[in-house]
C-alpha cells in the first residue's frame, strides 16, 4: 500500500476550523477597537475628555490583538517618548487618570498660553502652600 503523504482525519478539519475562528475573532476585536478609538476622537476635544478614556480602551482592545499594532507602537514609543509615556500610563491595568490629565492639561496650557497668562501651576503652587501652613 502506497504512503501518499498527510492524510485529512476530522480532527485535523476541526483544528483547521478553530484556527480560522480564532482569527476571525482577533479581526473583529481589531476592528471593534478601531472604531471605539475613532469614536473617541471627537469626544476628545469637548470639555470632560470622555474621549481619551475611549481612545485609551480601543488602544488596549488593538494592541492585545494585533501583533503587527503592538510592532508600531513599540516603535513610536521609541521614537517619541514624551508623546506615547502618558498614553502608555493609561493603558496599564490600573491606570494613573488624574495624573496623567493634570500633566497634559499642564503641558497644553503652556503650548497654547503664553506665559504671563499661565495659571495652573501657579494655582497648584498656592494650594500646596496653604496646605503647609
Amino acid at each position: 500500500m502506497p504512503f501518499f503523504g498527510f492524510i485529512a482525519t476530522p480532527r485535523a478539519h476541526v483544528e483547521a476550523t478553530t484556527v480560522m475562528m480564532r482569527r476571525g475573532v482577533r479581526y473583529a476585536l481589531v476592528g471593534l477597537g478601531l472604531l471605539i478609538m475613532l469614536a473617541g476622537v471627537p469626544l476628545a476635544v469637548l470639555p470632560g475628555h470622555v474621549g481619551v478614556l475611549l481612545m485609551a480602551i480601543g488602544l488596549v482592545i488593538v494592541l492585545r490583538n494585533s501583533f503587527s499594532a503592538r510592532r508600531h507602537f513599540i516603535r513610536a514609543q521609541r521614537r517619541h517618548p514624551k508623546i506615547v509615556f502618558p498614553i502608555r500610563r493609561l493603558i496599564r491595568r490600573e491606570p494613573e487618570v488624574l495624573p496623567v490629565a493634570w500633566q497634559q492639561s499642564l503641558r497644553f496650557e503652556r503650548w497654547v498660553l503664553p506665559r504671563r497668562m499661565r495659571f495652573m501651576a501657579k494655582a497648584r503652587r498656592s494650594i500646596f502652600r496653604r496646605k503647609r501652613r
